[in-house]
């Protein structure tokens, strides 16, 4: 009978926000098409090191395990991705699982992405609803327009582009590119817009636009292939634009 084929596991692992973080290796029964995340379900079921030690389960997010959700994150090779997403197939071994750097660890994989939230309602990324009744069929959005919104829509949240970006860390407030693009899609709403100059205030805050350098790592590691870059340079403009009309005293978007 043929031996059973495993793959390797390093994983970077802490037991506590405040613990200093270690390395474990795991040996895993090999599946062909299996995924990280099916690895680390295997863990799961038997939390038995390569030395065979008992030890803990591993700790990590998931949830639809089909790259909607953007909870199952973190660092796989050097790269942050979604763990549902990476094929052990198309995976160099051993390999590597450590948790996103930009985020405070909570355990093991797990991190806190309150940072991110924060940023949204930093741009007040939502629409208000003025009262819960019926108002009829809202406005309708050129088909043009609606096509470039809906790949801005794409958004989970997961925090890959925050944790490629450079200038995303513990020393800086930058709210990072995911709440940039996610302003700009508010804004070509027909309702949203009318709140745009909110969102482009907020842009302008400490921590806002102002702290992109530019690197353009954000859109290179985006699962869902959205144009980050260029939501980037259109709410740079407009951010210009709306500075001019703060100082003019020209705003009249209210």
């Amino acid at each position: 009978m043929a031996e059973q084929k495993t793959v390797t596991f390093i994983i970077t692992r802490q037991d506590s926000p405040d613990s200093t973080p270690y390395e474990e290796i795991f040996e895993v029964p090999y599946r062909k098409n299996m995924n990280v995340i099916s690895g680390l379900m295997e863990i799961r079921k038997n939390p038995v090191n390569a030395k065979g030690e008992n030890t803990t389960p591993v700790q990590w997010d998931m949830n639809c395990l089909e790259e909607v959700c953007g909870a199952c994150s973190m660092v796989i090779n050097g790269t942050p991705r979604q763990s549902c997403a990476a094929l052990v197939d198309h995976l160099e071994t051993p390999i590597r699982l450590e948790p996103m750097s930009t985020f405070p660890v909570v355990r093991d994989l797990i991190v806190d992405r309150e940072r991110m939230f924060d940023a949204l309602k930093q741009v007040k990324a939502w629409i208000p609803l003025d009262g819960t009744h019926d108002l009829g069929p809202g406005p309708r959005m050129p088909e043009k327009k609606r096509q470039w919104a809906y790949e801005l829509s794409k958004c989970m949240t997961c925090g890959v582009c925050l944790e490629a970006c450079p200038n995303v860390n513990d020393k800086s407030n930058f709210i990072g590119p995911a709440a940039i693009s996610q302003a700009r899609l508010f804004n070509s709403h027909p309702t949203g817009e009318m709140f745009a100059s909110d969102r482009l205030e907020g842009l302008m805050e400490d921590g806002g636009i102002g702290g992109c350098g530019n690197s353009q790592n954000c859109v290179q590691v985006c699962p869902k292939g959205i144009p980050l870059t260029t939501s980037i340079a259109a709410m740079n403009r407009a951010t210009n634009i709306q500075a001019f009309k703060n100082f003019f005293g020209s705003d009249n978007a209210h």
